[in-house]
């Protein structure tokens, strides 16, 4: 019996980590004919506070996660994925890729990035990748850059 991934979800968040997950979710899913969900949470707690000051800072934000999963997407579909979907919501990543999208979708796989972009909160609240591994229902792989491998 050959195990294959069907629906693969990756979190992008514009880390150097991030991407490396992403590339090799694209290889994933094209080794296994898999549909891709390219992920973007715009994180309430680290915008909230800006957009008390700049209401204009969400709209910035999701502009910016649109423009940055359509390269991937481009990148996805010139690799030979069939199915890729972009996802961008809001909230708090640790909770909703593991407990809410993740389901909604029926992902047989989540992959992210060792770490992200938001040191400060990890030292605080540990990490999302760490969250993610916990409370997922599925199968998860966390990437590393070879800068994180070899220290």
């Amino acid at each position: 019996m050959t195990l294959r991934y069907s629906r693969v979800l990756v979190a992008a968040d514009g880390s150097k980590e991030a991407a490396w997950a992403v590339k090799k979710a694209i290889d994933i899913a094209v080794r296994n004919r898999a549909a891709l969900y390219l992920t973007y949470i715009i994180h309430d707690n680290a915008f909230g506070m800006i957009e008390a000051y700049d209401r204009t800072s969400g709209a910035r934000e999701k502009s910016y996660a649109k423009e940055l999963l359509a390269g991937y997407q481009e990148k996805a579909v010139e690799a030979g994925v069939e199915q890729v979907d972009i996802i961008i919501e809001r909230g708090s990543p640790k909770i909703l890729i593991p407990q809410e999208l993740a389901p909604r979708i029926g992902a047989d796989l989540i992959v992210c990035g060792a770490t992200g972009l938001n040191a400060g909160e990890r030292l605080i609240l540990g990490s999302v990748s760490e969250r993610i591994v916990r409370y997922a229902k599925c199968d998860v792989l966390v990437v590393r850059t070879d800068d994180l491998v070899t220290g």
